[in-house]
């Protein structure tokens, strides 16, 4: 993994860029992933099938799109009892955290009537579980569990084959266990695009979710409007802020498992300790290349660090350290915070409750992990009982000020129908 050692004499928000341009941007995949697409739109499942064949079982024939009932079956009768033990306990958080974020009704009382602010699941969610580099089975936990808790009534996943053409069975045992509806064999921007549009096999969704790579997240910013996303995610990143207590062996780990996640990946350390710097720049030179990009930082002043992280808004961030833990309470810019040195983020991705499906790439000033929210729909109900003819004698003056002078008769017909006028 290449490290560097970055001077912290510009302003938070220089520094903050300088760290995010150590990932070298993305070649443009929109004209590659546009036509594929328009192909899935023309020839549905065929297309997929073509893609899927071409672009990851390496030519070989690709099992059903459709993953038979009885295959997710077997695979959750022939999941290892430990694995199965770890996914029911992650299922029981991730459902016990997306029950605290519903949201509810609520009436606003006005003068003379009322809005009634309401929610409503959207009728299909599709889960998208990335593959390539490894199974997922973690992210169909945080996908179709919030999903579920929201009240959708049919959540659909899909994850690329492996070179075999079949999904892997503790996969497909996930998906057993969470309660999917149906389970598609299917990636890349195909996938997107069969669940954007259906096809002969794949029903359309309403919202779609979940990580994956470039093509995957073109693709989805291409079908937004035809369907919710959760929103465009980037290569991982991850910042510590270590002070004094903070143990440099459990700083590299936790930089080093991230780093796991592979090319793009972005890990910082802030510190004011130089042994822990130097104990971890040690640690990240010597460790296998994963195409990750690490950035240490000496910063003597935690204040500081926290500006630093807040320009920077990490997708993951932790506190280690008294000094830098007691900062937790003033972070408003973090996709999930993590506070004391026995939370390692690795925790969120997997068993925490927290969902890892996080903004990435400084979106965490304005975007939120992945929520029960993503899936229902607010819309407001409006009575007006008595307040018609005032509300009429306020509006219409303004409706004609825009040049609608339909919209305003319309509300001044309440007049009359009120018996004033």
């Amino acid at each position: 993994m290449r490290g560097e050692r970055i001077a912290a004499d510009e302003d938070p928000a220089t520094l903050a860029a300088r760290i995010r341009a150590l990932v070298p941007h993305s070649w443009s995949v929109s004209e590659a992933v546009a036509e594929i697409i328009a192909q899935v739109r023309s020839h549905g499942d065929a297309a997929v099938r073509e893609y899927t064949r071409r672009f990851d079982t390496n030519g070989a024939e690709p099992g059903p799109i459709a993953v038979p009932n009885a295959e997710v079956d077997a695979a959750a009768r022939r999941l290892d009892p430990k694995v199965r033990a770890g996914l029911e306990r992650a299922i029981a958080n991730v459902r016990a955290v997306a029950e605290a974020g519903l949201m509810h009704e609520r009436t606003v009382e006005l003068e003379g009537h009322r809005v009634l602010l309401r929610d409503a699941a959207v009728r299909r969610a599709g889960i998208y579980v990335p593959g390539g580099r490894a199974p997922y089975p973690s992210t169909v936990v945080m996908g179709v569990v919030t999903a579920r808790v929201a009240g959708v009534s049919e959540v659909v996943v899909c994850a690329p084959p492996g070179a075999g053409g079949r999904l892997d069975s503790t996969l497909l045992a996930a998906c057993r266990l969470t309660g999917a509806s149906s389970v598609f064999c299917m990636g890349g921007a195909q996938a997107v695009a069969a669940l954007a549009y259906g096809t002969e096999t794949v029903p359309a969704v309403d919202v779609l979710v979940g990580p994956g790579n470039l093509y995957v997240q073109e693709a989805k910013r291409q079908v937004f409007g035809q369907v919710g996303i959760d929103g465009f995610a980037g290569p991982t990143d991850l910042m510590v802020i270590a002070s004094s207590g903070a143990e440099a062996e459990l700083v590299a780990l936790d930089m080093l498992a991230q780093a796991e996640h592979g090319p793009g990946t972005l890990v910082v350390l802030v510190s004011g300790e130089p042994g822990v710097l130097d104990e971890v720049e040690a640690a990240v030179s010597s460790a296998q290349d994963t195409g990750a990009i690490a950035a240490l930082i000496a910063l003597d002043s935690y204040d500081r660090a926290l500006e630093l992280a807040e320009e920077f808004a990490p997708e993951h961030l932790q506190l280690m350290g008294a000094e830098a833990e007691a900062l937790a309470t003033r972070v408003s810019r973090a996709g999930c915070l993590f506070v004391g040195c026995a939370a390692t983020s690795a925790f969120g991705d997997y068993i925490a409750g927290s969902n890892h499906v996080l903004p990435t790439g400084g979106a965490a000033r304005f975007a939120s992990g992945l929520a029960p929210s993503h899936f229902r729909r607010r819309f407001s109900e409006v009575r007006v009982d008595g307040a018609a003819v005032e509300l009429a004698g306020l509006a219409a003056p303004v409706a004609r000020a825009e040049g609608f002078e339909l919209h305003a008769r319309s509300m001044e017909a309440r007049i009359r129908d009120n018996g004033a006028g």
